[in-house]
């Protein structure tokens, strides 16, 4: 198997007058790209930045992430790409753990974290660094279990986790893409989903065949379904909620997705009915994925012409993992029987950054245990009824109880919380909190939302704060939030 650079160099050189990438500015063809991409490996080498050194990216969605990965990978270096919706304070965690040599990204995001950390912004700064150093280029000794990429996820508890994905991760993941998705060397590839996460990973598969990347800054449904219509994208990654605000706008014109061949739907569940819509309005264009960060995308592959047979399902197990349901005794059980689905494969992470104890954890001889619960018909497809651990998923994006908790818990007068997720058609779930006053200070649902709004992303903010009297919990002082979401059910009746 190859590295990420070794990939782009070969579709370079076999293309290179074809476009590469192109935003709403901006064009490059191969050639050009490829010399900004060897510009930037020249520059971190004349940093002095040696091979595994980590350098993050803080921007939102821009061309420079396409040639950022290229630069990365052929100087050997590590790539932390860091969401921009989160809140600075969670930036800023991250960026310490990873221990960046170099932060690059938008000027505005990188100043909020008040870190003294090397920088360069995006704009002015870059070009005139990729100026300096065009006709040069460093490229490493890079192999395919080096590491490429530290994404970070979380837990239900403690701190955030590096999840540590090597070129053959990425590289696996790229070609079970390519394969569910049907690509082919004439395609067209879209990104509107933020390129920090799943539609990063659909980039890569344009290194196998010289394919045309074009980025949007932006998603707006009606000006979307114009742009892909003009440009002629025919791949695409959206997670659930952007699929369901496209199809249910009032000005939806399923003849501007005729170039479209495949959307790859990931990131969330989606409703059987919803999906359901999706197909009888855009027609079989949709394939779904089953992954984490840990195994990106493709644990299971649900290609588009099966779709239809399978509403529920997320399809049959990739070709770069072996899948298994198994007890909490670590015993495979039986077709038809619901257990945690773990994952073994090229596909599977390296390990967690820092974290040996979550690496030991959550990799057992080799094993990944996804912390999700499903099962697995006679033929193969996969089922996914539940997670095990109270993951909150929201418009795409994962939302920790534990987190949110945390925050809430700073107030004074807060004694105990609960944070559960409740179903809605927009976004999949919401978020929803239950507060326990302890008395000593007057406590409002207002002053909780504003503490959040200082400490978290605003996407992680509770929809409804309640404030109860107490909570319900087994014998053993668990607090059982199946009874909570069964109380919200009663309260918003």
């Amino acid at each position: 198997m190859e590295t990420l650079g070794q990939l782009a160099l070969k579709s370079a050189n076999a293309y290179p007058e074809k476009i590469a990438v192109k935003d709403e500015n901006r064009t490059f063809t191969y050639q050009e790209f490829i010399n900004r991409a060897k510009a930037l490996s020249a520059y971190f080498r004349d940093a002095g930045f040696e091979k595994g050194a980590r350098i993050g990216v803080l921007m939102s969605n821009r061309l420079e992430h396409i040639e950022l990965d290229v630069a990365v990978a052929l100087a050997g270096l590590v790539k932390v790409p860091l969401n921009y919706r989160l809140h600075p304070k969670e930036h800023e965690y991250m960026i310490k753990d990873a221990g960046l040599s170099l932060l690059m990204g938008d000027q505005v995001l990188i100043d909020a974290t008040e870190l003294d950390i090397r920088s360069l912004y995006i704009g002015d700064a870059y070009e005139n660094t990729l100026n300096r150093f065009i006709g040069q280029e460093y490229i490493a000794e890079v192999d395919e279990d080096d590491l490429f990429a530290i994404m970070y996820t979380s837990g239900t508890t403690g701190n955030p986790k590096g999840v540590m994905l090597s070129h053959r991760n990425i590289i696996s993941g790229a070609v079970s893409l390519a394969q569910v998705c049907e690509v082919n060397y004439d395609d067209i590839i879209g990104h509107v989903a933020p390129l920090t996460h799943g539609a990063n990973f659909l980039s890569h598969v344009s290194w196998l065949y010289g394919l045309t990347q074009i980025i949007y800054s932006k998603f707006e449904p009606e000006e979307f379904l114009d742009s892909l219509s003009e440009d002629k994208v025919s791949v695409l990654f959206l997670v659930p909620t952007m699929v369901n605000l496209m199809i249910q706008h009032p000005n939806f014109d399923a003849t501007k997705l005729a170039t479209v061949k495949s959307i790859n739907m990931a990131g969330s569940p989606i409703a059987a009915s919803k999906l359901q819509e999706a197909l009888d309005k855009a027609g079989e264009i949709f394939v779904e994925t089953y992954g984490q960060v840990e195994a990106p995308m493709c644990i299971t592959m649900m290609p588009r012409k099966e779709i239809k047979n399978r509403l529920e399902s997320c399809g049959r197990i990739g070709i770069f993992v072996d899948v298994k349901i198994v007890d909490d005794e670590q015993n495979e059980v039986p077709h038809g029987e619901v257990g945690e689905i773990i994952a073994k494969g090229s596909l599977v992470m390296k390990g967690y950054w820092n974290n040996e104890k979550a690496t030991n954890e959550t990799l057992r001889d080799g094993w990944l245990y996804t912390g999700d619960l499903g099962w697995r018909d006679a033929q193969g497809f996969l089922y996914i009824v539940d997670r095990k651990k109270d993951v909150i998923i929201s418009g795409g994006v994962n939302i920790y109880p534990r987190e949110v908790e945390e925050v809430l818990n700073l107030h004074r007068g807060v004694k105990e919380t609960c944070v559960i997720g409740v179903p809605d058609d927009k976004w999949g779930e919401n978020v929803i909190a239950f507060v326990v006053p302890n008395g000593k200070e007057e406590v409002t649902s207002e002053q909780l939302i504003e503490l959040c709004k200082e400490n978290l992303a605003s996407f992680k903010k509770p929809k409804e704060i309640f404030i109860v009297d107490e909570l319900p919990k087994s014998s053993y002082g668990k607090i059982l939030k199946r009874e909570m979401k069964q109380q919200h059910v009663e309260v918003s009746k």
